[in-house]
């Protein structure tokens, strides 16, 4: 089952499809991750507040 490697939050099959890159089974950060975002092969914190 997908889920997100920061937070171990569930996601789709779908969602890992568009956000993970090729070859992944599990994305690096998903919506439930509000303080982190991606940025080329890394996750960092969120510079600012998503809403």
């Amino acid at each position: 089952m997908p889920e997100c490697r920061n937070c171990s939050s569930f996601v789709t099959e779908r969602y890992v499809r568009v956000f993970a890159p090729e070859g992944m089974s599990n994305v690096r950060v998903c919506p439930a991750c509000e303080d982190m975002v991606r940025e080329g092969a890394d996750v960092r914190e969120a510079r600012s507040k998503r809403v």
